[in-house]
C-alpha cells in the first residue's frame, strides 16, 4: 500500500513537471518566461529524478541512469539561474539544460507508456522493437528543434526571471 501511495506521489510529481516544462519552455521560446511555472518545472523535475531512485529494486536500471543524467543537468540548470542569475555568460546554458530536463522526463515519460499500455506493449514488448524506436527518436528530433529554437532566444531573456 504504501508502494502504491508513492508510485502515485512520483507519477503525479512527473506529470506536474511535463506539463510546466511544456509551459516553461514555450515561454523560453518566446524568450518571455512564465511567472512561476519555470520554478516548478524545475522543481518537480528534479523531484521526479530523486524520487524514482527510492523504489525498491535491485539492479541498475535504464531509468536510472536518465535520471542521474538528469540531475546532474538540472545542476547547471540551478546554477545558472540562481547562482548566475541569469547573466549573459549563463542564459543560454540554462535554456539547453532546461529543454535536455524536459527531454529526460519525456525520454522516461513515453517509456512508461510502453511499459504499461497494453497496446504499446504489444507493438513493443522489450522497448527494442521499431514502435518505441520511432516514438523515441521523433520525441528526440522534436526537442533537438525545441532547442534550437530556444538558445536561439536565450540572449533575449530577462537577467533574472521573476518566479
Amino acid at each position: 500500500m504504501i508502494l502504491g501511495a508513492f508510485t502515485y506521489f512520483h507519477v503525479l510529481l512527473s506529470l506536474t513537471g511535463l506539463a510546466a516544462g511544456f509551459v516553461a519552455i514555450s515561454g523560453l521560446i518566446k524568450a518571455k518566461p512564465t511567472d512561476g511555472w519555470t520554478d516548478v518545472f524545475l522543481w518537480t523535475t528534479l523531484a521526479t529524478s530523486v524520487t524514482g531512485f527510492m523504489f525498491p529494486v535491485h539492479r541498475f536500471m535504464p531509468s536510472h541512469g536518465v535520471g542521474i543524467l538528469s540531475v546532474i543537468d538540472l545542476g547547471f540548470a540551478y546554477f545558472a539561474l540562481y547562482k548566475r542569475q541569469l547573466d549573459e555568460g549563463s542564459k543560454r546554458v540554462f535554456v539547453i539544460s532546461s529543454v535536455v530536463a524536459l527531454y529526460f522526463n519525456v525520454f522516461v515519460a513515453i517509456a512508461q507508456c510502453f511499459e504499461h499500455i497494453k497496446f504499446l506493449r504489444i507493438l513493443a514488448p522489450t522497448q527494442s522493437e521499431p514502435p518505441f524506436l520511432v516514438a523515441q527518436l521523433i520525441a528526440l528530433v522534436i526537442f533537438i528543434a525545441v532547442g534550437v529554437l530556444a538558445a536561439r532566444s536565450a540572449h533575449a531573456l530577462p537577467a533574472k526571471l521573476s518566479l
